[in-house]
């Protein structure tokens, strides 16, 4: 018979394989799932991980890899402050809308005007929009005990409805001939976030996730809120003796997350984007989910994690043009690495035993 036994302690090596092993499981079974397609599985992975790196346009897709990497990385930051925690804040999508928004609203409404105030301005304002969106599930649950996560989750719904009514409605570019969407910010010098290098993918959104990503690991080595970060994750009993706050921890965590959620969307539409559109969001927020888990919770890991997802979404489209793959398998092909990596975290705390059981 087979079955689960408790470790004594959690197994340190197997923390750091089992992300490994989730991604040589994803290569597997996700080269199976191709192969049920129709597809070369091999040729498809190849496709995935080769091309955009060294195939013949890797010029092309290598920068790529900081503009589809940096908002994954600076929203996991955020998330994994919170994780660590214990607090589950799932709803970094709405915030990343909701900082796209706000941020973009800034930059809207001084148009044509020229000034350099205005894009630091839209900073500000993303970073808001997205702190203000977290509090919401923070507040909630500090007063009333609410569950953070459903609340956060939820909450993506409604700002998606707060972007197809911006879209359709209060942002429409009055120029566009009645097509949905705002005006585009790449022809708008003082709100465009333009390549800092141009053909290196080096924008101001990939510099705020080298300084998050610095902070996180100051803030959870060296300050006396990452200890209580820690503390409060990995024994809540002893954090509460050793006098943290737990009100104020959830605002903080959540408030965090949120801020940098919301960065992640005012980089991303005054740049790569360049407009806020009905399906402006790509995703981000719940693949950052992936890539902070994959990263271990850690800031060095997250931004590894990042890269290689970020490879999945370059990969995915090269696969989808040239080998003619569906989306709907690219996107199973990236919660595969979720599943196995939680399915292999299991053995982190548990190891399988066989043999019969005692009868009591």
């Amino acid at each position: 018979m087979i079955r689960l036994e408790k470790r004594p302690q959690p197994s340190r090596a197997f923390s750091w394989a089992a992300p490994l092993l989730a991604v040589l499981a994803t290569f597997f079974f996700g080269g199976l799932l191709f192969a049920a397609l129709g597809k070369d599985p091999v040729q498809s992975i190849l496709t995935i991980f080769w091309q955009p790196l060294f195939g013949e346009f890797s010029f092309f897709y290598r920068p790529q890899l900081l503009i589809k990497g940096a908002p994954l990385v600076l929203i996991a930051i955020g998330l994994s402050l919170g994780f660590r925690a214990g607090i589950w804040n799932i709803g970094a999508e709405g915030q990343y809308i909701m900082g796209a928004l706000f941020g973009a609203g800034f930059g809207l409404a001084f148009y044509p005007a020229d000034s350099a105030l205005i894009f630091p301005g839209m900073v500000l304002a993303g970073a808001f929009g997205g702190w203000i969106w977290a509090m919401i599930p923070a507040i909630l649950k500090v007063r009333f005990g609410t569950n953070e996560i459903l609340v956060s989750l939820m909450l993506v719904y409604v700002a998606e409805q707060f972007l197809a009514s911006m879209s359709l409605g209060l942002m429409k570019n009055p120029e566009g001939f009645g097509f949905p969407g705002s005006r585009n910010l790449q022809q708008y010098p003082s709100a465009h976030n333009a390549e800092l290098i141009a053909g290196s993918g080096m924008h101001w959104g990939v510099v705020a996730a080298m300084i998050a990503v610095i902070f996180a690991y100051v803030l959870l080595t060296r300050h006396r809120l990452g200890f209580a970060v820690r503390v409060t994750g990995e024994a809540p009993r002893a954090a509460k003796f050793s006098g943290v706050n737990p009100g104020r921890l959830v605002l903080f965590c959540l408030g965090t997350s949120g801020m940098l959620a919301g960065l992640a969307g005012l980089f991303e539409v005054s740049g790569p984007a360049g407009q806020v559109t009905i399906d402006f969001n790509t995703g981000y927020g719940f693949t950052a989910i992936i890539v902070a888990f994959l990263g271990r919770l850690h800031p060095i890991g997250i931004v590894l994690a990042g890269l290689l997802m970020a490879l999945t979404y370059i990969g995915g489209d090269i696969a989808q043009s040239q080998l003619g793959l569906p989306a709907a398998a690219i996107q199973v092909f990236q919660g595969m690495l979720l599943f196995f990596l939680l399915a292999f975290d299991l053995f982190t705390n548990y190891r399988l035993r066989t043999g019969r059981t005692e009868a009591a």
